[in-house]
């Protein structure tokens, strides 16, 4: 009987906070196959509230605390992830975000490492200081990962990646995203939020940050009939304006601010209508998440999201930051169950088929042992 190995992977992340990026992160070490695949992950901070799903796991968790990117203290801890590379036998490094493909991708190439780089933003990067150490860093990527076509046709057009190397793995969904709890249980939680029994609730699971734009769906409100609420769930640097705005157009008992929720469970079948009013976007996991529970879905059509929305189809899009249109169709799903049920009928097909987790998480672990087997034989990979 043939023993086989399982493929040493080093997955590179910030930090263990909650944002699309580090959700994906967490959800695919969940996913992967843990007697074909031995994950180490390194990590630039220490602790934050996506840690104790790490632990869980069991998988080695390595800190890295680097500096700024130009000081010793980081080169020291670039020599350091070299020497941990070769002690663990990683034979794959991935990195996720902005600052693991800048520090750790060419520390990995040094150490020989089969090297996957991501790309999970569309426009200028998160810090724009920082875009070209992010476009030097993809010249020690053996494959740059992005998470939807849009954005990987704007990594070889706008870095110099050659298209042979971009490779697009949407975001994906687990099946908990699709269970949905019964209707005590879905009530319950709206009272708890402070919305009435009978309201027609649109709302958002995103970061409250100037990007995401809230303030779209707020000034929507006024327009709307009263039994219409809205509720936000998340935290961030927006609150305090968005709650003042709120009480600037007289409709703060109408807006409900949720905070940051941490659990498997998929948020968005707790409301009417999700809501996505992003002024730019990579590829938004909400949405998709959105779609899996069965809730109706209007978006700005912002970077991936006409890849997943079909306007009419498997949901309703508006243009950016026009709250009259957005207005007009939360109405429009509010008084049309059939169109409602058309929509989600549609999305719920739609992400069964390209964003299941079996489907991406299968195509991820083929590139793994692909890269791994080109490791073994030695063989060149185009840089």
């Amino acid at each position: 009987m043939t023993l086989v190995h399982p493929v040493r992977v080093g997955y590179c992340i910030d930090s263990f906070d909650i944002g699309g990026t580090e959700l994906n992160a967490v959800r695919t070490v969940e996913a992967l196959d843990r007697q074909r695949f031995l994950v180490t992950v390194f990590h630039l901070h220490e602790n934050g509230p996506l840690r104790a799903r790490y632990e869980a796991l069991g998988v080695r968790l390595i800190h890295l605390p680097i500096g700024r990117l130009y000081s010793p203290r980081t080169a020291l801890q670039g020599l350091r992830f070299v020497r941990l590379l070769h002690r663990e036998a990683i034979q794959v490094v991935h990195t996720h975000d902005l600052y693991t493909n800048i520090f750790a991708a060419p520390w990995a190439r040094l150490a020989g490492c089969r090297v996957i780089a991501s790309r999970r933003w569309l426009d200028s990067a998160p810090r724009p200081g920082l875009r070209p150490l992010n476009r030097w860093s993809y010249r020690f990527a053996h494959r740059v990962l992005t998470n939807s076509a849009l954005v990987g046709k704007s990594v070889v057009a706008n870095e110099g990646v050659p298209a042979t190397r971009v490779i697009e793995l949407p975001n994906f969904l687990g099946e908990r995203a699709f269970h949905r709890l019964g209707a005590e249980a879905r009530n319950l939680q709206r009272c708890q939020w402070g919305v009435p029994h009978g309201a027609f609730v649109a709302g958002a699971v995103a970061r409250l940050a100037p990007m995401k734009n809230h303030e779209m769906l707020i000034r929507a409100l006024p327009l709307l009939a009263a039994d219409v609420h809205v509720v936000l769930i998340g935290d961030g640097p927006s609150r305090h304006a968005l709650g003042e705005l709120a009480r600037q157009l007289h409709v703060e008992s109408r807006v409900h601010f949720a905070g940051q929720m941490v659990g498997s469970t998929n948020l968005y079948q707790f409301l009417d209508a999700g809501v996505l009013c992003s002024r730019s976007e990579g590829f938004p996991n909400s949405l998709i998440e959105a779609l899996a529970a069965a809730c109706p879905v209007v978006a700005t059509p912002v970077g991936g999201v006409p890849e997943v929305i079909a306007d009419g189809q498997t949901g309703l899009l508006v243009p950016v930051d026009d709250w009259q249109a957005l207005a007009r169709r939360l109405q429009q799903l509010r008084s049309d169950a059939a169109l409602r049920a058309r929509l989600t009928a549609c999305g719920l097909a739609a992400v069964r088929i390209k964003y299941d987790q079996s489907v991406v998480i299968a195509q991820l672990e083929a590139l793994y042992q692909e890269l791994a087997g080109d490791a073994v034989k030695g063989s060149a990979i185009p840089s």
